[in-house]
């Protein structure tokens, strides 16, 4: 018995070290062909969306990764010109590009005749939900107030946005669901309307933690909700739309895409990378001190995600006119 238990062992034996010898290892480093890597911010240098970018590259260079990541500003046409340039790179991983839902407003509002989908999706970064906003001297004193005067003197209240962006996509979801109306006043991103309320050219415009709490809090713009869930650890005393009766929750989502087709390896190499700067605690604290959520999310989640809001967002934009399918 013990002879034929030795002759079936020598077998076995050797049919694992065989099988342990063909083994190819799961995951090889990605090879890249550039030594630097561009990532299109599509936005003009100290924005919101800039200030959160800058934030993270800087973290992922300081893990002495390769390649080096550059933010390179292409601002312009809401953000599109940036899309569009980003969506002429190669596919190679060597240029990567920070997107949020204005890739989708932007289509649906007929600016652009892609959206996200003409990218291959790494990570999904943050979570910032947008602050209804006002200038200092706007005759108004809370949301109600402002919304009444919406609905009486329908497209006499200025406001600012970037028309076929999110800024001005949270404006028409409140049109549609408070009947209020507003004018709307163009402007290129973040700090030029912040420009404008400040100066008290425009009357409204959404704000963002990032870009607003110091004005919020110095008494320079006034904040009539925010559009979340649950109020900001950063503004405890600012009520959420919901709280006030208006059942809106719209929050900017920026997260990183490459040109579609880039191979797995190299969209695998970034996603780690951003994956490891969103659990960096130094980097987690300047997000903090922003009001900004960070939300890691991956490839293959954050293409579901980015489907599901897609559908959403074209739902809303086939009631209100905008969109003709």
């Amino acid at each position: 018995m013990k002879s034929a238990l030795l002759r079936f062992a020598v077998p076995v034996a050797a049919l694992i070290a065989a099988t342990a010898a063909s083994i190819v290892p799961v995951a090889q480093a990605a090879e890249f062909s550039c030594s630097t890597a561009k990532l299109i911010v599509p936005w003009k240098p100290g924005g919101g969306t800039d200030v959160i970018f800058r934030i993270y590259a800087n973290a992922i260079n300081g893990y002495g990764m390769k390649p080096h990541l550059q933010v390179v500003n292409i601002s312009g046409q809401g953000g599109n010109k940036g899309a569009k340039e980003a969506k002429k790179s190669k596919p190679d991983g060597c240029t990567l590009f920070a997107i949020h839902q204005s890739a989708i407003t932007s289509y649906l509002n007929g600016r652009i005749d892609f959206t996200w989908d003409a990218f291959d999706t790494v990570s999904l970064l943050t979570d910032s939900p947008d602050i209804v906003g006002a200038a200092g001297d706007a005759p108004w004193n809370n949301l109600t107030e402002m919304l009444d005067a919406g609905r009486k003197n329908p497209e006499t209240i200025l406001t600012g946005a970037t028309f076929g962006s999110t800024s001005q996509f949270m404006w028409l979801l409140m049109e549609d669901m408070s009947g209020a109306k507003f004018k709307y006043v163009p402007f290129d991103g973040t700090r030029e309307r912040m420009t404008a309320l400040l100066a008290n050219n425009i009357q409204l415009g959404t704000l963002n933690v990032v870009a607003g709490k110091k004005y919020l809090n110095g008494g320079q713009l006034k904040a009539f909700g925010i559009a979340a869930d649950e109020r900001s650890d950063q503004l405890p005393d600012l009520p959420t739309l919901k709280e006030q009766g208006l059942n809106l929750v719209y929050s900017l989502k920026r997260g990183i895409v490459v040109q579609k087709g880039t191979p797995n390896d190299k969209i695998d190499h970034w996603a780690a990378a951003f994956k490891k700067a969103s659990e960096d605690p130094d980097l987690l604290k300047q997000m903090q001190a922003k009001g900004t959520g960070v939300k890691w999310v991956g490839p293959a989640d954050y293409a579901k995600w980015f489907d599901k809001t897609y559908k959403d967002h074209e739902k809303v934009a086939i009631k209100i006119g905008m969109f003709k399918k």
